[in-house]
């Protein structure tokens, strides 16, 4: 249960994961090494390199049809060709996020003090995400694959998303956006088999995502102590929706058909899939796990979570 506490005269926020860090503290932990370990993915990567024959785009085990009665009938360069077009899904998907999560934390700081640590970090995030978001889009170039947006209306669902949102849902939303894909992303990097660019890609974006989640969470956290109860209820039912649209958004199902897929039988056949179950529940375990302790996952809220497929 949330409480806050006084400790030594000076007032603590605690909630079941223990007692809160001091805003500013966590702010300036992440500016250090912010400094230390942020990269330019222009000079950092070799972008002139031809692409690796014999090496996938992504882990064939987190394609979403792995395993499926039609991926065993799919030759081995239609497999690989599908991973190229799945992580071009992906990294389309990742810009999307991103693009949002910059506008929630403009908002997030816009009333805040400006020399605090606070803002100084949010807009040292801000700044990470715009070369994320380029360094995606040019994974997505290098490998031949077309971008792949989301629905309209998912795309005019975020519009409203990040123009109305509360603070604690637009901070739910963003673990939501991150903390999946960053899963994965740790699974790719050392993963010989996958192409060095890519590699390299995902090496970058680990690195300086665990800056974003520790913040986020950090955020979070202090908002379910102190929001009110009905904007905490909204964060609920607002994340438990982001949650479901996630899910059905995270692989565009044109891939299918732009790698000569029925794309009615592969969306039948991946939503059939335990293997595609057991790797998207277990990307979002870690997550999961920290918003039932902070009670997130509540009422109406963990109905839409557990309809997305993402909590067992």
């Amino acid at each position: 249960m949330t409480t806050v506490t006084e400790d030594g005269g000076l007032t603590g926020l605690r909630d079941a994961l223990g007692l809160l860090k001091d805003r500013e503290q966590v702010a300036v932990r992440l500016l250090e090494s912010s400094a230390k370990h942020s990269f330019d993915p222009d000079r950092e990567l070799d972008w002139d390199a031809p692409v690796e024959d014999g090496k996938w785009f992504w882990p064939p085990e987190l394609v979403s049809l792995y395993d499926t009665p039609m991926w065993k009938r799919m030759s081995e360069e239609q497999r690989f060709d599908l991973a190229r077009h799945e992580a071009a899904s992906l990294a389309s998907l990742g810009i999307w996020f991103e693009i949002i999560l910059m506008q929630l934390l403009v908002r997030h700081i816009y009333d805040k003090s400006v020399t605090s640590a606070h803002v100084r970090y949010a807009l040292t995030e801000i700044a990470d995400e715009c070369r994320h978001s380029m360094m995606f889009a040019r994974m997505i170039e290098k490998g031949g694959a077309p971008t792949y947006p989301v629905t309209r209306l998912n795309h005019n669902l975020a519009r409203v998303l990040k123009t109305v949102s509360t603070t604690p849902g637009s901070f739910a939303c963003t673990l939501l956006g991150e903390e999946i894909l960053d899963w994965m992303q740790r699974l790719t990097f050392p993963d010989e088999r996958v192409q060095t660019l890519v590699r390299g890609v995902t090496r970058i974006h680990v690195v300086e995502e665990a800056r974003h989640v520790r913040y986020a969470r950090e955020e979070l956290r202090r908002q379910m102590v102190t929001a009110p109860r009905w904007e905490r209820e909204l964060t609920r039912i607002s994340s438990g929706e982001a949650a479901r649209v996630f899910s059905i958004a995270f692989v565009n199902p044109r891939v299918y058909t732009d790698v000569g897929l029925d794309r009615r039988e592969a969306l039948a056949q991946v939503k059939a899939s335990g293997h595609r179950r057991e790797v998207m529940q277990s990307g979002a375990k870690r997550l999961t796990d920290f918003l039932d302790d902070i009670g997130v996952l509540r009422g109406p809220g963990r109905r839409l979570w557990k309809s997305s497929g993402l909590l067992a």
